[in-house]
């Protein structure tokens, strides 16, 4: 069950949440564990470290936040804008990402790398130029995914599903692939 946020609450938790980072005894980490942000515009915000966990963001406008390290385990972001987004060692096992927009330009996509991202679904999600070095894929559905120029150094693919997904001009090295699913996967030499 999700627990609908006012923009006047919302902005009351960002504020104690920027003190909490800033080592303010006033300040209190963010939890919106289990919130109702559909649509919200988060463009800009500094969630580094919050707890999104079970959160809805379905729609939500999270360009260029900085979501570093935070918990957004189970998390569902179906067409979320993240293009730019910093999601670096965050926590997206299991959430649901289908759909969402984490590309950007001249190799500035959405920084995902180091983020566990185990059992994830991002189909049909727009990973151009995002960088998923490190990421922890194991067993995520990235089928029909744009991961044209993505980032993917050392990310652990193992029992992924790649079927259909773009990866022209990704970088694979130290990725481990085994027993991935690249069913007409759409590589260079298309």
């Amino acid at each position: 069950m999700t627990n609908t946020i006012t923009a006047d609450a919302l902005a009351a938790i960002l504020a104690s949440h920027k003190l909490w980072l800033a080592d303010d005894p006033a300040g209190e980490r963010a939890n919106l564990t289990g919130a109702n942000l559909c649509g919200a515009n988060l463009c800009g915000a500094n969630l580094s470290g919050a707890d999104l966990s079970y959160a809805t963001l379905s729609g939500a406008d999270l360009r260029r936040a900085n979501l570093s390290y935070a918990d957004l385990s189970y998390a569902t972001l179906s067409g979320a804008d993240l293009r730019r987004a910093r999601l670096c060692g965050a926590d997206l096992s299991y959430a649901t990402l289908s759909g969402a927009d984490l590309s950007g330009s001249n190799l500035s996509g959405a920084n995902l790398s180091y983020a566990t991202l185990s059992g994830a679904d991002l189909s049909g999600s727009n990973l151009i130029y995002a960088n998923l070095s490190g990421a922890g894929l194991r067993g995520a559905d990235l089928s029909y995914a744009n991961l044209s120029g993505a980032d993917l150094r050392r990310a652990n693919l193992c029992v992924a599903t790649l079927s259909y997904a773009n990866l022209r001009r990704a970088n694979l090295s130290g990725a481990d692939l085994s027993r991935a699913d690249l069913t007409d996967v759409i590589t260079d030499t298309d």
